[in-house]
């Protein structure tokens, strides 16, 4: 910088009227490509068993809407799993009510393990089984309460990281007791549009908010089953995004959920884009190659991948792979952020995407 000593001798007396220019030794304001100090991690689902286990008989469940979670905290980063988005594991015991609250982030649950716990969400109330995708859009009620026999271990994911560095962050815990009251129709949103090609035409919504909160299991592995009969992904073998209903996009604004089966004998190629991702591993074992280095993974295990690394997944065994796939690629979009670049036969092909 060939006026770096002018720049210097400017610093101290900008800095009174709270002004500066940029200096010699400021890290770039601009780069080439994205520069993340999130890590990709994984995380292995033997060692987070025991750890649910001991934060269950450790920790309770407070009052004020406080939760019993086992956060996946990313070492590059000071808070979250990625640097949009916050996901942990919900560890509740039978008899406990997880209070009711409400917060500015978007949240959503994907049930891992055990039966018995319902969740209420604006006076809709529903059973939650393992494989099921239950969303609380923001500032909506939400409770829990577990009236089953054993433990329940969903996967919590909010987009906090996000709203906090938005300064947008609001939490209002419920004042009218533990739970809040269930509608006259306690799965109102699900009766009206969960068949996802038919819908009550006059089952008033609020436009640009998906009205659908439950996408149980069943349904969704079906889906995913059909879906084989088309087209191999050659990134991805076979994957199905949920969907807002009513108008096709997204199941919420700023988080995407997914569905990926990795067929036996699947080598999918590489590519990297803007935005994190976490897989959940639902059932099977595979491996991913994240910038070189490779992952090994199996039923229950977790992987977050960086922005704009190269990644690509594997299934060598006689299995199939099923994984339930979170990115924040919805919010990317939105801003017109999003860039994908994929490794194809024929080279590299680049694609800044606001589709």
């Amino acid at each position: 910088m060939a006026d770096g000593d002018a720049r210097r001798a400017l610093k101290e007396d900008l800095a009174r009227f709270n002004c500066r220019v940029h200096q010699p030794d400021d890290p770039p304001l601009f780069t080439r490509e994205p520069r993340s100090d999130m890590q990709t991690v994984l995380w292995c689902w033997n060692d987070l068993m025991p750890l649910l286990e001991r934060v269950g008989e450790a920790i309770r469940i407070g009052s004020g809407g406080q939760r019993r979670t086992l956060r996946l905290a990313n070492p590059g980063l000071p808070f979250g799993t990625t640097h949009t988005f916050w996901a942990s594991i919900q560890y509740i015991l039978p008899g406990e009510v997880a209070e009711a609250h409400r917060h500015t982030a978007n949240a959503f649950r994907f049930i891992l393990r055990g039966t018995g716990c319902s969740t209420t969400v604006d006076g809709e109330c529903y059973e939650m089984n393992e494989g099921d995708l239950v969303l609380t859009p923001s500032m909506a009620w939400h409770d829990h309460v577990h009236r089953g026999a054993e433990p329940m271990i969903w996967l919590d994911v909010l987009d906090i990281s996000l709203s906090r560095s938005l300064h947008a962050t609001f939490f209002e815990p419920y004042d009218q007791g533990e739970m809040q009251p269930v509608g006259a129709v306690p799965e109102f949103s699900y009766r009206a549009f969960g068949s996802g090609t038919l819908r009550s035409p006059r089952a008033r919504h609020r436009p640009g908010i998906n009205p659908l909160l439950a996408y149980p299991w069943p349904a969704a592995e079906e889906a995913l089953e059909r879906a084989e009969g088309l087209e191999r992904d050659p990134w991805d073998d076979v994957i199905l995004e949920y969907q807002n209903p009513v108008e096709g996009g997204p199941a919420m604004k700023t988080l995407g959920t997914q569905l990926q089966k990795l067929r036996p004998g699947f080598h999918g190629r590489a590519r990297r884009h803007t935005g994190s991702k976490l897989y959940c591993v639902l059932r099977g074992h595979g491996y991913s190659e994240v910038d070189g280095q490779r992952y090994d993974w199996g039923p229950g295990d977790f992987l977050a991948v960086k922005p704009w690394a190269w990644h690509a997944h594997h299934n060598d065994s006689s299995e199939d792979a099923v994984l339930f796939v979170v990115d924040d690629a919805p919010a990317l979009r939105a801003l017109g952020y999003y860039r994908e670049e994929f490794q194809a036969d024929e080279g590299l092909r680049a694609d800044g995407d606001n589709q």
